[in-house]
C-alpha cells in the first residue's frame, strides 16, 4: 500500500503570534501570508467579475426616478470596486516584496513590521511609526 502523505502542518495566526521572534518570517510564515493573500486577490476579482455582470445585465427604465436609482447604484458600485481594484493592487506588491524576500519588512526603516501588524493588514509595507509619520506628514502638508 502506498503511505498517504501527512497533512501539511498549516500555520495558525496563534501559532504564528506564539513563535520565538528568530522565526520572523520563516518559509512557514511567509507561506502563511502568500495563502491569506492569494485568497484575498481571489476574492477580488470574484467580486469585480460580478460586478461586471451585474453592470452588463442593467435594464434601461423609462421611469426617470428608477434609472436614477439605477445610476446611483452603479456609481457605489464602481467606486467599491476602484477601492478594491487598487487593494489588488498592494496585494499584488505584497505578492512580489514575499517573492524578494522584503515582505515583513519596512520599506522606510527596513526594521520589522511585526506580525500583529501584518495579520490585522497584510499588505503593510511600513513600520506602525513609519505609517503614522506618513500620515502625519500627509495631514500637515495635504
Amino acid at each position: 500500500m502506498n503511505n498517504p502523505v501527512p497533512p501539511v502542518d498549516l500555520e495558525t495566526e496563534a501559532s504564528l503570534l506564539a513563535a520565538p521572534s528568530e522565526d520572523y518570517m520563516s518559509a512557514r510564515q511567509l507561506a502563511f501570508f502568500r495563502r491569506r493573500l492569494l485568497g484575498e486577490e481571489q476574492a477580488l476579482l470574484a467580486a469585480v467579475k460580478e460586478t461586471a455582470g451585474h453592470l452588463q445585465q442593467a435594464e434601461t427604465s423609462s421611469d426617470w426616478s428608477d434609472r436614477a436609482s439605477t445610476e446611483e447604484e452603479h456609481t457605489l458600485e464602481l467606486r467599491v470596486r476602484d477601492r478594491e481594484r487598487k487593494l489588488l493592487q498592494k496585494i499584488r506588491e505584497a505578492l512580489r516584496r514575499i517573492d524578494d524576500g522584503s515582505y515583513g519588512w519596512c520599506e522606510e526603516t527596513g526594521e520589522a513590521i511585526g506580525l500583529a501588524r501584518l495579520l490585522a493588514r497584510p499588505t503593510a509595507a511600513l513600520c506602525l511609526e513609519a505609517q503614522e509619520r506618513r500620515e502625519q506628514t500627509k495631514r500637515r502638508f495635504a
